[in-house]
């Protein structure tokens, strides 16, 4: 019998390792200050041309950009090139699985990515560095070269939907998987919280490796409370024995 499908969710909670602070959870900058989440809200964005100048200085200033893969990052990593099947669900947007080796091919990320712009417009993306050296250059709101069209991150604003197609995949992965780990997540925000409800109810082992407490730590068939960067990589290296 082969390895089993391993699903890894990852939230806030894997990167802060590596320097980025939890915008988006409860207690994240964008919930704490209503003028910086309208930044990343899609109707003032797309409304307000001060708002998407102020983003664009935002996006210059964006740790996640600079930051480098952590340990519970390369473990991930590092149990994919065993053979061992693996399959990373992220709600980050920050790129760190991708540069600490996990194949882009085997990344579902929900909620977009930080590294690219697109056009609202025409929908055509690019480097995220290339739009902030424009901005460097003096541009306040970068215009889709293509288009004219206004450009924005490639990640979900608030006010946008997640991509079905995306969404739908994770969906597929998560009920087709015998294990699925829930890494960094406090497990609140929907739709992808849901899926750990969906992982246990399709038989996989639930394990949940996050500092607090989680709406769906009484499914779990394990709850790990040590540091991610310690207890992640301890409890791949046990996977890729057992396979």
């Amino acid at each position: 019998m082969g390895s089993p499908l391993v699903a890894i969710l990852s939230g806030a909670g894997i990167s802060t390792d590596s320097g980025i602070p939890d915008y988006r959870g409860p207690n994240g900058l964008w919930r704490r200050n209503p003028e910086a989440e309208k930044l990343v809200t899609y109707e003032y964005y797309m409304g307000d041309p001060e708002i998407r100048r102020r983003s664009w200085q935002m996006r210059r200033e964006n740790r996640a950009l600079q930051a480098e893969p952590n340990a519970a990052h390369r473990a991930v990593a590092d149990l994919e090139r065993t053979g061992v099947p693996v399959r990373v669900i992220t709600q980050n947007v920050d790129g760190l699985h991708q540069l600490a080796g996990m194949p882009a091919r085997k990344i579902l990320e929900l909620h977009g990515t930080a590294r690219s712009f697109v056009c609202t417009k025409c929908r055509k993306r690019g480097p995220m560095e290339d739009a902030i050296a424009r901005v460097e250059a003096g541009e306040d709101d970068p215009l889709c070269l293509e288009c004219g069209g206004i450009l924005k991150s490639a990640t979900v604003m608030f006010g946008e939907r997640l991509d079905p197609a995306v969404l739908g995949e994770a969906i597929a992965i998560t009920k087709a998987c015998q294990v699925f780990i829930a890494v960094g997540s406090s497990l609140q925000v929907q739709p992808a919280a849901g899926l750990a409800g969906v992982a246990a109810d399709h038989g996989a082992r639930l394990v949940i490796v996050n500092a607090e407490p989680t709406p769906y730590d009484d499914r779990a068939d394990e709850v790990v409370r040590e540091p991610i960067g310690i207890a992640l990589p301890k409890l791949l290296r046990t996977l890729s024995e057992e396979s």
